[in-house]
């Protein structure tokens, strides 16, 4: 990328954050992997006050350049605070990533970068909320950008997922009722200051957001919609293992050593008109492990995967995709697939760690409408995680609270 078009976007971000919704800034090639550290594997960066933040990704230039990092605060619609720095930070900000390791023993050189929160600089944020992680160079330039969330334990909320009362969905759709519970915690005007978020698969992109209480019983707000708190179902997610690079391991048929590894998938086929087949996934998500080593995040190889699929070629205002939290479900040229007229297959090679990693193809269209089951189709029957996050800003407050975090899994769903 051109230091011209870096500067550009650094100026967008800029006017993003002054005028309205934040974005995130995907990485460039040489930067893979980015994850926030939760155990067992790489999750919705939900933090709770105080609790050590950690951000990793892996830089392929084999350069050992300089990371610097901003940390900003925003509202529940993620449009900037008026919260000052010195507010809802404590230490210093723009501050250095001092913290990497080199690749040992690899066929793809890298450097592998790690920030924690607090560090000798930065000793912490002060307030729960919506926060985004600003990484730049050198020169002043926007490498990526990652959003994360603080909450504070104030509340219970409780979590169920249902059937959809839609009966023209109820095939397809799963509803998420909600029931906070104040704990002693006294809610002014709770149906303008309390509002929730429910977010699917650790998928941002797709979050139902601004949902008001819809009943009030005394200490307790509940969520009972029948159309606003519902998601389709989808399906179970793809996946493939190759955290052996010199054997075939699950949904992996073949590989090849050129200059690096080369994990070729089995090919995939179109599953909206195949009946719901229940199979284990991790709902999106990656684990980055290898054979034989205790060290991944330095140990584990790089190897161009080659997915495929088995698909009649679209009309040319559709493209296919391969996405998962694996690149933050982004839908752009960089996971665009191709399609080849002799093998009547999209096909796309990707440059990914060693690991476990779940996928699925997505269409998207000249408009940049995203059909997320186009390809895979809708099932209630499917099992995914929930997490619902309340957010409250008091009468006369300056800044949107997380008050309370939920989960659920649809793997028990009822009518």
């Amino acid at each position: 990328m051109s230091l011209s078009y870096k500067l550009l976007l650094l100026t967008f971000f800029t006017l993003a954050t002054v005028c309205s919704q934040v974005e995130e800034i995907a990485p460039q090639d040489y930067i893979k992997t980015i994850s926030f550290s939760k155990a067992p594997e790489s999750a919705l960066p939900i933090f709770r006050l105080g609790e050590t933040i950690t951000l990793e990704f892996d830089v392929l230039n084999g350069n050992e350049d300089d990371f610097y990092y901003e940390i900003k605060h925003y509202n529940k619609d993620w449009t900037p605070s008026v919260l000052i720095e010195s507010e809802y930070l404590e230490g210093f900000n723009e501050q250095r990533i001092r913290d990497y390791r080199n690749s040992f023993n690899t066929y793809q050189i890298f450097s592998h970068y790690t920030l924690t929160i607090p560090n000798e600089q930065t000793r912490g944020l002060k307030k729960s909320g919506n926060y985004s992680l600003i990484i730049y160079n050198d020169y002043n330039e926007i490498e990526f950008t990652r959003k994360f969330m603080v909450y504070e334990d104030v509340v219970n909320v409780g979590v169920d997922i249902k059937r959809s009362r839609d009966v023209s969905a109820i095939k397809e759709k799963q509803t998420v009722d909600i029931v906070v519970n104040a704990n002693n915690f006294i809610f002014n005007n709770p149906k303008q200051s309390v509002k929730a978020v429910i977010i699917q698969n650790s998928n941002l992109k797709t979050a139902i957001t601004n949902l008001k209480p819809q009943y009030i019983l005394g200490e307790q707000l509940s969520y009972r919609y029948t159309k606003e708190s519902s998601f389709y179902g989808g399906n179970e997610y793809l996946y493939f293992e190759n955290k052996n690079l010199r054997g075939a391991n699950n949904g992996v048929q073949f590989i090849k050593l050129k200059e690096l590894y080369n994990t070729y998938l089995y090919r995939n086929t179109p599953r909206f008109d195949a009946p719901y087949t229940y199979n284990p996934d991790i709902n999106g998500n990656f684990l980055i492990t290898a054979l034989d080593t205790d060290t991944p995040k330095t140990n584990a190889d790089y190897a161009q995967v080659h997915f495929s699929l088995q698909l009649e070629q679209l009309p040319n205002n559709k493209t296919v995709h391969v996405y998962g939290y694996f690149n933050n479900y982004v839908v752009d040229e960089s996971n665009q697939m191709i399609y080849y007229n002799d093998s009547g297959s999209y096909e796309l090679p990707l440059r990914l760690k060693q690991g476990f990693y779940n996928y699925k193809y997505v269409v998207k269209d000249n408009n940049g409408t995203i059909d997320e089951n186009a390809i895979s189709g809708n099932f209630y029957q499917t099992e995914n995680d929930y997490k619902v996050l309340i957010y409250y800003r008091d009468l006369g407050a300056r800044y949107d609270r997380i008050i309370g975090v939920g989960e659920g899994n649809s793997v028990n769903i009822t009518n």
